[in-house]
């Protein structure tokens, strides 16, 4: 099977949406399919594109490898995590690149795969499905637009929103099926009128390495370390963790790291260097590969993110990760990632931005090293029985083959029909 995955981000990038469809791909071409990957050219979050990719951008195409996938990159408009125009034009360049170099420069998939945010991507994911008569598999990671409202980037009654509103709609209605990342994520679709049995859920998951890199407890000397590893962006409300570590100012016991980059870096930064936040160290972005490594070398990871309806959709990637090293988790947000921690017995959860919940969990974690232990090893267990990344790859490999089959038995009978239809001479 020919899978053709079109995705904003990709490694180098760091995040989320750039870890699952590098996981996933990578997974499918391992069992044997011929996997491509239609996608940008790296420069998320700075707006900057990496030295080793600045010749090939001014080209604008390549084609590289990646673990046995063929990765074309097309051009971008390169823009930081920021700013409504130049965000816009950075997502309205992809569309357009990848919808033109797909349609001339790649081999004709068996199945598409459009992974959105940015619903532009599921746009050419689209273009191409149309271009080459391929059934076209909607990802969402995010609902989108409503999850730019939850961040405060727009307005629910702007036109803008209406506007992406009709366009994730029509999206839905011409996918040939729809996957997601959260039970609740579908439900939200389904009850927007479209049938459930068009819409699958495929969690993200955890590549080994993340396993590989946990088991064994933080050191035991040395100071208490809370971690924030990810992006620093509007819908993370970043300054929860910095107005706790506040409470520990001149406690040399614990201190706070924040690894990752992002448009509100500047800001965090900042609102740090105002309220004297020396137990505070923003390390930046770290490739993937080192991302085991610093949960490991922390004794409490936080996930935190703004209070809004909306965020009750969606299970950070970067907890599973977290519990697949071991280490126990503070959660800020509430809704599915909520009941899912729950489960897994894996940490403590708090109200989303309250600050004197955070530091009573934080100090009660201190105190209990056993019951901190405790709690990472759970989360561990947890992970590695429902989401390792190689299951969710064959589950999703399956629902692709399905329609992939679906289609081929269906342009089979329209070319008998024709065949028929054309009289005897």
């Amino acid at each position: 099977m020919r899978i053709l995955y079109v995705t904003h981000y990709f490694p180098p990038e760091m995040g989320a949406p750039a870890g699952r469809v590098a996981g996933l791909s990578r997974l499918w071409a391992a069992a044997g399919h011929d996997v491509h990957v239609l996608t940008g050219f790296p420069h998320h979050p700075t707006g900057r594109i990496p030295a080793e990719y600045r010749q090939a951008f001014r080209r604008g195409f390549l084609r590289e490898n990646f673990h046995g996938v063929t990765v074309h990159r097309t051009w971008i408009y390169p823009a930081a995590n920021r700013g409504k125009i130049r965000r816009s034009l950075n997502y309205g360049s992809f569309l357009l690149s990848a919808s033109v170099v797909g349609s001339l420069r790649l081999p004709c998939p068996d199945v598409i795969v459009a992974t959105s945010p940015q619903l532009l991507c599921a746009v050419a994911g689209a273009v191409l499905a149309r271009r080459f008569n391929a059934p076209l598999v909607m990802e969402v990671r995010d609902l989108w637009p409503e999850s730019l409202v939850a961040v405060g980037a727009s307005q629910k009654a702007s036109p803008l929103v209406r506007g992406l509103e009709a366009l994730a709609h029509g999206l839905y209605s011409r996918a040939a099926h729809i996957v997601t990342v959260t039970g609740a994520q579908r439900e939200a679709i389904v009850n927007g009128g479209l049938p459930g049995d068009r819409v699958s859920v495929i969690p993200n998951g955890v590549d080994r390495e993340f396993f590989d890199a946990g088991g064994a407890p933080p050191k035991g000397s040395g100071p208490f370390i809370v971690t924030y590893i990810g992006t620093l962006g509007m819908a993370h409300r970043l300054e929860t963790l910095l107005d706790a570590a506040a409470e520990f100012r001149g406690d040399s016991s614990v201190c706070f790291r924040i690894v990752g980059e992002g448009a509100r870096r500047g800001a965090l930064e900042s609102y740090a260097r105002q309220n004297r936040l020396d137990n505070v160290d923003f390390i930046g972005e770290r490739p993937r590969g080192e991302v085991p490594r610093w949960i490991a070398e922390s004794d409490v990871c936080a996930v935190l993110l703004r209070k809004n309806e909306v965020f009750r959709t969606v299970v950070p990637s970067k907890m599973l990760e977290i519990m697949a090293v071991g280490r126990p988790l503070l959660l800020g947000v509430d809704g599915e990632a909520k009941r899912l921690l729950d489960r897994a017995r894996a940490g403590i959860a708090i109200e989303p931005e309250n600050v004197s919940q955070l530091v009573a969990a934080i100090r009660e974690l201190q105190r209990d090293a056993a019951r901190s232990r405790a709690l990472g090893q759970n989360g561990r267990e947890f992970v590695s029985h429902e989401f390792l990344r190689e299951r969710l790859a064959l589950e999703y490999s399956e629902i692709l083959q399905r329609l992939v089959l679906s289609r081929t038995r269906l342009n089979t009978v329209e070319s008998r029909k024709q065949i028929n239809s054309v009289p005897e001479s």
